[in-house]
């Protein structure tokens, strides 16, 4: 008598997230141009708003991220992430100007944010060597002379990152530097109609590839070989990169943040993930998501887990409101049980926009740390849920959600699995 095969529970909800067209084909965005143009003039505004609440006269950008966001030139993010030789200068009232690595200014004159692109003046040990210091000095004064000539007198620039060496440069010619962080995280938190717009379009091209990593997820395959559907499915509808590398199965769940790895995935184990994507349009889908390898019914252990991540997700994102204090969301958020808490997650909800962002609310465990705030309509927030125990797999579920005036709404629909 042939053996009996263990029962397939393989969800078919999941396949529809595929492309409609044919899972070998690319995602192709039907947002029409004005949206991104909309988008783009709101995204500068909102910079520019900032500048003068702190009394600025200009943003230096450095961060990959932030230029993205102000002026939506993405040239060479994930190299200049290590490498600041492109940089920004973005003026309250004046210009926007743009310095990219030389030779590659074409890639952003299109852009209507951008007054004029200009070859960086670069300064970092790897590109200027034993010239460094005569680089910095040559670099500070092209930034001086633009802040006296648009400045209108005001000498004060928000900086987001920049070497020790710059500062010094700088503050030499009379350029007072602040602290730029703060002005552009609060810039980003609040979203406009046409981002969400955009975001959107991200997550569904992120479910699209868990759909790819649900119907890879079967004995056999590695950790890396579903890891990269996922990238597989951005790269080729538009999007940029993964943040991380965070997709586990059995016993690799626990602890988490462990890498994907060449481990085979075997039948039942669990299989958990975290997206962390920066897709198209320079929008981050960071979603989570845990099921079992083979499609198998889940063992009592895993189910109660399951649950319990559910129940965590759902209660905080039901609480959610605009205006609310983050101290009251602490105070009504669910309650971890104690056999959990050591296995946490280090928060309950963090802002997400092309990035993970401002701000973080930690879990009711180890809030007395957490900083003030409240939530505002037009913020997108991430919660999140870790479960697990001594000697079991975790359970890992995130989802993307927007405050609204009239209460919280998920943008993303990729199911939970049934019990």
């Amino acid at each position: 008598m042939d053996q009996l095969l263990p029962p397939v529970f393989k969800d078919e909800r999941k396949r529809t997230f595929l492309n409609a067209e044919g899972a070998e084909k690319p995602l192709k965005s039907p947002l029409p141009g004005d949206v991104v143009e909309r988008a783009r003039a709101y995204r500068l505004g909102r910079i520019r708003k900032g500048l003068i609440e702190t009394d600025c006269a200009a943003a230096l950008l450095y961060d990959p991220v932030n230029i993205r966001y102000a002026l939506d030139s993405p040239n060479m993010q994930v190299w200049s992430l290590h490498n600041p030789v492109r940089y920004a200068l973005v003026f309250a009232v004046g210009p926007a100007l743009l310095f990219d690595y030389k030779g590659a200014e074409h890639h952003s004159k299109h852009l209507k944010a951008i007054d004029e692109a200009k070859p960086a003046t670069s300064w970092i040990y790897v590109m200027a060597g034993d010239k460094s210091a005569e680089q910095a000095v040559k670099w500070a004064a092209e930034i001086g002379d633009l802040v006296r000539q648009h400045g209108g007198g005001n000498k004060r620039i928000a900086v987001d990152r920049l070497d020790v060496e710059g500062v010094r440069a700088l503050e030499k010619i009379g350029i007072e530097v602040v602290d730029g962080t703060p002005m552009t995280e609060t810039a980003r938190s609040i979203k406009s109609a046409d981002e969400i717009a955009l975001m959107r379009w991200t997550i569904r091209v992120c479910e699209a590839g868990m759909a790819r990593i649900y119907e890879h997820s079967v004995p056999g395959v590695t950790e890396q070989e579903l890891w990269a559907h996922l990238h597989f499915e951005n790269a080729r509808s538009g999007g940029d990169w993964l943040e991380t590398k965070i997709l586990t199965c059995g016993p690799n769940t626990n602890p988490w943040y462990g890498e994907c790895s060449d481990r085979v995935c075997r039948e039942g184990e669990m299989i958990a993930f975290d997206t962390d994507m920066i897709g198209p349009y320079g929008y981050c889908a960071d979603l989570s998501r845990s099921w079992t390898c083979g499609y198998t019914a889940m063992t009592p252990k895993q189910a109660e887990h399951y649950s319990a991540a559910v129940d965590q997700v759902e209660h905080n994102i039901s609480i959610l409101r605009d205006g609310m204090d983050f101290r009251e969301f602490n105070e009504k958020s669910w309650r971890i049980p104690e056999r959990y808490q050591p296995y946490r997650y280090s928060l309950a909800v963090h802002g997400v926009g092309m990035a993970d962002e401002w701000p973080i609310v930690l879990c009711h465990t180890d809030f007395e740390q957490n900083q003030g705030g409240r939530f505002e309509a037009g913020m997108v927030v991430c919660v999140e849920s870790l479960i697990s125990e001594p000697g079991c797999e975790s359970i890992k579920l995130e989802t993307q959600v927007l405050i609204t005036p009239n209460g919280p709404e998920r943008l993303d629909q990729f199911p939970w699995e049934r019990l």
